[in-house]
């Protein structure tokens, strides 16, 4: 008797026919409409979002040092013209005065917005868990301000490594006799540390935002640098597209910023739920593989008594 085939081995022999199962999926869930609503609650909510997390931190780092690493890093986000979000930013920080505690308030709220639509479209995708174990209530509400303070936390450290690097750009490191400077060294570093983060931050979201189950953290990983690295290749491709052959800016006038933001946070909320939609389908073959064992298990123990 032939053991039974895995489901990754399931998936190698008839990959067309997975891709296929995956993509009428998200085409029965609606994708490209939670992508749309998912892409416009992080629109409204980066710039509160990224306000709280700098007016949280401007007491334990400079703000210079904040606003470089943000200007260095919002392009992950947001590719091309990002100086709005950035001008806007700095516009708030100069009158912190006058936002007072209702206005912080107000911003954590709607920082707290994208968190909560991405949580309600990972329940939809993975409605198989929902059925089964429904993730409490309280967990639902504070899991967003978590998500807030380990971004927060990750922005620090990412401050505090770029600080360090700037402080020794001036030094040389000899490889193979040659003398290579930190300046170029260090902007590779910050390049590829800037790409660590955003997978961590997929992975993360595929382990933590679905209802509770079991996702294999290898598969979360593997999800996370898939959506990174497809996300990337994007980015560029948008960057290139915008600043040469766009017609956006004659078309929507003043307006092209907010239409360039949102059209580049769909296509990034496309390949998030796109791959939280391999993973809910990976699951629900293995389900399918485990029931069927099972059945044939019982069958077997039947016909023996």
């Amino acid at each position: 008797m032939r053991p039974p085939k895995s489901t990754w081995a399931k998936v190698i022999q008839q990959p067309g026919r997975f891709v296929l199962q995956v993509l009428k999926a998200f085409q029965k869930n609606q994708g490209l409409l939670l992508s749309g609503a998912l892409a416009y609650y992080i629109l409204l909510s980066v710039i509160p979002l990224f306000t709280f997390i700098l007016l949280m931190l401007s007491h334990l780092a400079s703000e210079a040092a904040l606003m470089a690493t943000l200007q260095r890093y919002i392009g992950l986000i947001i590719p091309g013209d990002s100086s709005v979000v950035l001008a806007q930013v700095r516009n708030i920080l100069e009158h912190r005065e006058v936002a007072g505690w209702v206005v912080l308030i107000a911003m954590l709220f709607f920082s707290s917005l994208a968190f909560s639509v991405l949580e309600s479209a990972m329940s939809i995708i993975f409605v198989h868990r929902v059925r089964s174990s429904a993730r409490p209530l309280w967990l639902s509400l504070l899991l967003p301000y978590v998500y807030i303070l380990l971004l927060a936390f990750g922005f620090l450290v990412m401050t505090v490594i770029a600080s360090l690097l700037q402080a020794m750009s001036n030094g040389q490191i000899m490889l193979l006799g040659r003398a290579l400077s930190f300046d170029r060294l260090s902007v590779a570093l910050l390049y590829g540390i800037g790409f660590v983060g955003l997978v961590l931050v997929l992975t993360s979201i595929y382990l933590v935002m679905p209802p509770k189950g079991r996702i294999i953290p290898k598969h979360a990983l593997v999800g996370g640098i898939a959506v990174a690295l497809l996300w990337e290749i994007t980015r560029h491709v948008l960057v290139w597209y915008f600043s040469t052959l766009s017609v956006v800016g004659v078309v929507y006038g003043s307006i092209a910023t907010t239409i360039v933001g949102l059209l580049s946070l769909e296509i990034a909320s496309i390949f998030l739920l796109l791959g939280a939609q391999v993973i809910a389908e990976y699951e629900r073959l293995q389900d399918g593989e485990f029931r069927t064992e099972e059945f044939k298990t019982d069958k077997v123990v039947a016909e023996v008594r």
